[in-house]
C-alpha cells in the first residue's frame, strides 16, 4: 500500500494546544503604543473573543465546534501517501511520507483555519472580514470560508503576486471576495506580506461590522492546522510505523509546519525541520526579538525570529514564504533547540519540486517545493548513512495555479536567489 486513508468520521474532534508543552514560555505580545502586554480589549476590534480565547488557553486540547467539522469533512481526512517512485529514484532506504492537503477546496492546508476563523466572527455577527495574502492561497481559503458563512470578504494581495498569479485572484473572485493589489498607496512596490498586513488591518480596525483574519503566526492559527499532524499519526500507524524520524515543513509564517510538526514536539526521538528560502532567510539568519508584524507598525510587537519588519523580499514565486517574521511557537522551538532550520535558493527548490512531479506524478507549489528539498537530502543522507529513517513532510499545497514559475524554471529564466 502506498496511501492510507482515514474514514471521515475519523477526523479528529479536537486541536491540541502546544502552549502548554513549549521548552519555555512565550513572552506576551505588546501593544505597539504602550509596550505593554497586550489584553483581551486590545484584540477586540480586530478578532472574536472565540479566537482571542484561543489565543491565550493553557488548555491542552480544544473541542473543534461541530458546524467547523461538518465543514472539514468536504476534504477531511487527507490521505498519508508513501513516496515510493520517489524513494526508488533516489535509491534510498528511507522511507518517505507526504501528508496531502493539496486536496481542499483552495488547494492547500489553509482552509483548516480559514473556516474556524469565519465560523467563531459569525458567531459574534461580524460581516465583513479583510486578510492579507502573499501568493493566494491564505486568500482563497478565507474567501472559500467566508462564503461558506455569508460572509463578506476583502484580501489585500502582494502586487508581485497580484501580478504573477492572476488565477489566484480569479479564484479568489469566483468565491466572491473583492481583490486589490498592496500596497495600495504606492502602485510602484513590489509589496510585502507586512505591507499587506498594515493594509488589511486599516481596514478592519475602524469598522464595527469587520473584523481582520491572520493566514499564520498566530497561536490560534496554529492550533488549528495540527488537525494536519494528528490525522497524520493515525495514518502513519496504519502504514505500520512507530513514529517518524524527521517531520519536515516549508515555513513562512509557520502554519504548515506547525499544522504537521506540533503534534510530534513531545517526542524527542523526532526531529521537525522548518524549511525556508535563502532570499528571505527569517530563522537561519533573523534575530530574535520583539517585532510588530506589520510594516506599519499597527499590529502588536511578537517575540520571534525576524528580518526586521521593514524587510523587503525579492519577488521569488514562493509567495507564501516571503514573510519578515516568524510564528512565536516555532520561534520558540527554534531557539530553544528543539527545531533545526535551513534554507535553499529558488533553483534547487524547483529542482526538487520537478523531480517530484516526473516521480510521484503530483505538481507542487513553490512553497511545497522547499519541503519537497528538504525531504530529499534528509532521503541522500540517510542513503550516504546506510540508515532506514522515516521521513515525513507537508505537501501542503498544489501548483496548478504556479505554472507560470515552472515555465520560468523549465525555459532557463528563473532568478536563482
Amino acid at each position: 500500500m502506498t496511501r492510507f486513508d482515514l474514514r471521515s468520521d475519523q477526523i479528529p474532534t479536537a486541536w491540541y494546544n502546544a502552549l502548554p508543552d513549549l521548552p519555555a514560555p512565550l513572552e506576551p505580545p505588546l501593544h505597539p503604543a504602550t509596550n505593554q502586554p497586550v489584553g483581551p480589549d486590545d484584540l477586540m476590534p480586530l478578532f472574536p473573543m472565540g479566537l482571542i480565547g484561543q489565543e491565550v488557553s493553557t488548555e491542552a486540547w480544544i473541542d473543534i465546534p461541530g458546524e467547523v467539522i461538518d465543514i472539514l469533512r468536504l476534504w477531511r481526512p487527507t490521505p498519508l501517501v508513501r513516496a515510493e517512485r520517489l524513494e526508488q529514484a533516489l535509491g534510498t532506504p528511507a522511507r518517505i511520507y507526504y501528508k496531502d492537503e493539496s486536496v481542499s477546496p483552495a488547494g492547500s492546508h489553509k482552509p483548516n483555519t480559514a473556516v474556524p476563523q469565519a465560523f467563531y466572527n459569525a458567531a459574534e455577527g461580524i460581516t465583513r472580514l479583510t486578510t492579507e495574502t502573499g501568493a493566494g492561497q491564505w486568500g482563497s481559503s478565507l474567501a472559500f470560508a467566508a462564503a461558506q458563512f455569508d460572509i463578506e470578504c476583502k484580501v489585500y494581495m502582494v502586487r508581485a503576486s497580484y501580478e504573477q498569479k492572476p488565477y489566484r485572484r480569479i479564484l479568489m473572485e469566483t468565491w466572491g471576495a473583492s481583490v486589490v493589489p498592496s500596497p495600495v498607496a504606492d502602485p510602484t512596490s513590489p509589496g510585502s506580506l507586512g505591507m499587506a498586513i498594515s493594509d488589511a488591518v486599516a481596514d478592519a480596525a475602524p469598522r464595527a461590522d469587520t473584523h481582520y483574519a491572520l493566514g499564520s503566526v498566530l497561536n490560534h492559527v496554529l492550533l488549528h492546522q495540527t488537525i494536519i499532524g494528528l490525522e497524520a499519526k493515525d495514518q502513519l500507524a496504519l502504514a505500520g510505523e512507530d513514529r517518524p524520524d524527521v517531520v519536515i515543513s516549508s515555513c513562512g509564517g509557520g502554519s504548515n509546519l506547525a499544522g504537521l510538526a506540533l503534534p510530534f514536539m513531545g517526542d524527542p526521538e523526532v526531529r521537525l525541520v522548518a524549511v525556508e528560502p535563502s532570499s528571505c532567510p527569517t530563522l537561519t539568519e533573523g534575530a530574535f526579538e520583539y517585532d510588530f508584524g506589520d510594516t506599519a507598525g499597527m499590529t502588536p510587537l511578537l517575540p520571534m525570529y525576524t528580518l526586521g519588519h521593514d524587510f523587503m523580499p525579492p519577488s521569488i514565486h514562493a509567495g507564501g514564504l516571503r514573510y519578515h517574521g516568524d510564528a512565536p511557537i516555532i520561534s520558540n522551538l527554534v531557539q530553544h533547540g528543539r527545531m533545526e532550520a535551513i534554507a535553499y535558493p529558488q533553483g534547487k527548490t524547483f529542482e526538487a519540486a520537478v523531480r517530484f512531479a516526473r516521480t510521484e506524478g503530483k505538481v507542487p507549489a513553490p512553497e511545497t517545493g522547499h519541503a519537497i528539498r528538504g525531504a530529499i537530502d534528509e532521503a541522500l543522507a540517510a542513503k550516504e548513512a546506510g540508515e532506514e529513517r522515516v521521513i515525513l513532510f507537508n505537501y501542503s499545497g498544489h501548483g496548478f495555479l504556479d505554472l507560470a514559475a515552472y515555465d520560468d524554471y523549465l525555459n532557463g529564466r528563473l532568478i536563482d536567489v
